[in-house]
């Protein structure tokens, strides 16, 4: 089901001023050019080609604290200034949408209901950097997210949104819509680059970082959907408005994933700083826990982020709040698991999708996940030896920050957290063969 509250502290219309991300996509027609810009859209498109210089985009965007939505997390107007001003090198930009994290679904949302706010955020950005040539790098799954992209581009060219010479400002932007072929690692944004170029999906050792030299050895820029989505609300705006959502380090609203074992699953815009028990239990959020059971555990953000007991679940979902505990926002796909969840098997589950999805580059995390499935599918065959949770812990232990790319640290997060929030179940199902819970999942 798709959802898109937004916090309210008041009346409906203060709620309403607050959501925009999401704000038209319950709209049957907001894929549509014109209902876009009936609402609005590409009004920050053309003040910025009229009334703005480039920096003076790079400036209000780093003013707002905007951070990158993908998980990293990094402050995108931060990200813009990165690209060198004197390079005689083109310059591109690449808006990721592979959106392949486990739990994840709202870039997707973004595509398929208002793919024009996709574009004219990118088109921003572009602008920003200099870029007159623009990727976007659909997930290769997403066939219907691929069919809106590219209609929308075909519009946005025929009114002239892009193309040359963008509303008599001089300025010429193409835009090219990429398929993928759904692999994880290419979430990665060197991976993706080295997708695009087509060569094998792998991330790149850095320095030099894509800003300096990533696409075809150019000044790259690589942005999240909804990192880019939210940039022209912020030129309408402006920065201080956006800054009055949130929290003073963690501005601006976020597009969360609510799955699992709630009650109403779905898509929900909450200023960041919302509170995550609030998501789970309040009755236009996730509405509780599905057939009214306790709660056992939750992953905050994504597959790849250390879990959440019900102790710990009284925190505000934001980048600070979420480090303090000892998690990650991530992408903010919130995973909520009962208490007939059986931790090892979900631990299963989580391992055998990194060892498929490793590119295979680095060695630890090649044999390292391959070593950890072995060990933890014979735990859950009932095959558990007296060790075996040490074992699991050194072989972690030497994954974690030994990698390219994140993947490594993605795969063991999750599986050190569930060991120490849960040591007993693991050495109950080593000891007794069995899970100490009944999972009640059909496809078990």
């Amino acid at each position: 089901m798709f959802y898109s509250p937004v916090i309210t502290n008041g009346s409906e219309a203060a709620a309403s001023d607050k959501l925009h991300l999401f704000k038209y996509v319950e709209d049957s027609e907001q894929y549509k050019l014109m209902t876009f810009e009936s609402h609005g859209g590409y009004k920050a498109w053309k003040k910025v080609l009229t009334e703005m210089q480039p920096q003076q985009v790079i400036d209000e965007v780093k003013n707002s604290g905007l951070r990158g939505r993908g998980g990293a997390g990094f402050p995108t107007g931060m990200k813009w200034g990165f690209v060198p001003k004197d390079s005689s090198k083109p310059r591109y930009l690449c808006c990721n949408a592979d959106e392949s994290e486990p739990g994840t679904c709202k870039d997707r949302v973004l595509m398929e209901r208002d793919p024009h706010g996709v574009i004219e955020g990118m088109a921003i950005g572009a602008y920003a950097i200099g870029c007159h040539t623009m990727f976007i790098y659909i997930r290769g799954e997403f066939n219907h997210c691929i069919d809106r992209m590219e209609q929308a581009v075909e519009e946005a060219y025929a009114k002239g949104h892009l193309g040359k010479n963008i509303h008599g400002s001089g300025y010429d932007l193409d835009m090219i819509v990429h398929t993928g072929g759904g692999a994880y690692i290419c979430g990665e944004e060197t991976a993706l680059l080295n997708s695009l170029e087509g060569e094998r999906g792998m991330s790149r050792i850095r320095p030099p970082f894509p800003a300096i030299e990533g696409l075809y050895a150019c000044p790259t820029i690589v942005n999240n959907v909804e990192s880019l989505a939210a940039v022209p609300h912020i030129i309408n705006r402006g920065a201080e408005w956006y800054r009055t959502l949130g929290t003073e380090k963690s501005a601006g609203t976020k597009l969360f994933s609510l799955s699992g074992h709630v009650k109403r699953p779905g898509n929900y815009e909450v200023e960041l700083g919302f509170s995550l028990k609030k998501l789970l239990y309040d009755p236009a959020y996730g509405g509780g826990i599905l057939g009214d059971k306790k709660l056992k555990g939750v992953i905050p953000g994504g597959a790849s982020t250390p879990f959440l007991t019900p102790e710990m679940i009284d925190v505000n979902l934001d980048y600070e709040s979420l480090t303090a505990v000892g998690s990650m926002l991530g992408s903010g796909a919130v995973i909520v698991f009962d208490e007939d969840t059986c931790i090892v098997w979900v631990i299963q589950k989580l391992i055998q999708f990194f060892k498929h999805e490793s590119c295979g580059k680095c060695t630890p995390c090649r044999e390292g996940t391959g070593w950890l499935k072995q060990i933890i599918d014979r735990i859950e065959a009932g095959g558990g030896q007296p060790g075996d949770i040490e074992k699991i812990e050194e072989i972690c232990g030497n994954i974690l920050g030994r990698t390219i790319c994140p993947l490594g640290d993605a795969a063991v997060m999750p599986i050190q957290s569930s060991i120490r929030l849960w040591r007993e179940e693991w050495q109950y199902h080593i000891e007794h063969g069995k899970c100490m819970v009944k999972t009640e999942f059909p496809f078990k």
